[in-house]
């Protein structure tokens, strides 16, 4: 594991699977905000961060799906931490997608994928990097590896969600299917215009 610490806000199974998924693929746009103060919300009151930086997508796939989900997130974790946004992180090629390919096909299909724009963005710094779903953590390695080439002194991975498959500590309890269709009736209102400050923040501890 090349990225120093891992975070995230809950399995990716249940609601929050269906939630990202209208985010992502029925492009609810309106759920990046509640979804980002999730994913701001996993991460433990000690950390310290100088710059956050999204997963970047080829120019290509986001022009087919009109935005970053990754980037979407970012914003409200960042701006709840004061960090500055960092776009210096970009994709070399196009890659396949990842869904289907084995654990040394999906390194050798990232590999020297990602590449800094900026280095002088990340030299030195410590760096939140935030991505969507944690699935085996191939795409995250890969991008903290060119982050780490570029200076970057320390590079912790936040998600909003991520498989289960090998559990690690992440700060909180793990929580019920209760608590997530709770959520998920909360945000029920955003497409239709609804304010999304009136449901109250989830912590890590409560899912």
């Amino acid at each position: 594991m090349n990225f120093d610490a891992v975070y995230s806000f809950g399995s990716y199974e249940g609601p929050l699977r269906e939630l990202i998924h209208l985010f992502k693929y029925a492009k609810v746009e309106s759920l990046a905000h509640p979804l980002g103060r999730m994913l701001a919300d996993a991460v433990p009151l000690d950390e310290r961060f100088d710059v956050a930086i999204a997963m970047p997508m080829h120019w290509r796939k986001r022009w087919q799906r009109g935005f970053n989900q990754a980037e979407l997130l970012s914003e409200e974790a960042a701006k709840r931490y004061g960090l500055k946004l960092s776009l210096c992180l970009r994709r070399k090629r196009a890659t396949k997608a990842q869904a289907g390919l084995s654990e040394s096909e999906r390194k050798q299909n990232l590999k020297d994928s990602f590449f800094v724009s900026k280095p002088q963005e990340v030299a030195g710094k410590h760096v939140l990097l935030i991505d969507d779903v944690f699935t085996t953590g191939s795409t995250l390695r890969a991008a903290t590896a060119a982050l780490k080439e570029a200076g970057a002194a320390r590079v912790v991975a936040l998600t909003l969600a991520r498989v289960d498959r090998i559990p690690f500590d992440l700060g909180g309890s793990a929580g019920s299917t209760r608590d997530l269709r709770r959520m998920t009736k909360s945000f029920a209102s955003i497409d239709s215009g609804a304010a999304t400050d009136q449901a109250p923040p989830l912590t890590v501890g409560e899912l």
